[in-house]
């Protein structure tokens, strides 16, 4: 399954067109966060709970990611 994209809009807007990562490891600065800017063709949406451990497609378990950011996460690509 995958983010309609009505979760897809709701959560691009939450972002403020920024990338959401928090995640230790992907080198953020002191923030911790990514600050990458997005357009709405350049965001990814991410599952923070897989599928596969009961995530869900609904808005909270969306999390808006830039390329770089997806591509590092764990889970990339896996359901």
């Amino acid at each position: 399954m995958a983010f309609s994209e009505l979760i897809k809009q709701q959560a691009f807007r939450r972002s403020g067109g920024r990338c959401e990562c928090r995640r230790r490891g992907h080198g953020h600065d002191y923030s911790g966060r990514c600050h990458t800017t997005l357009t709405r063709a350049t965001a990814q949406f991410h599952h923070v709970h897989a599928h596969g451990v009961g995530g869900h497609d609904g808005l909270s378990n969306c999390q808006v990611l830039c390329r770089a950011c997806h591509l590092r996460t764990a889970s990339y690509g896996r359901r």
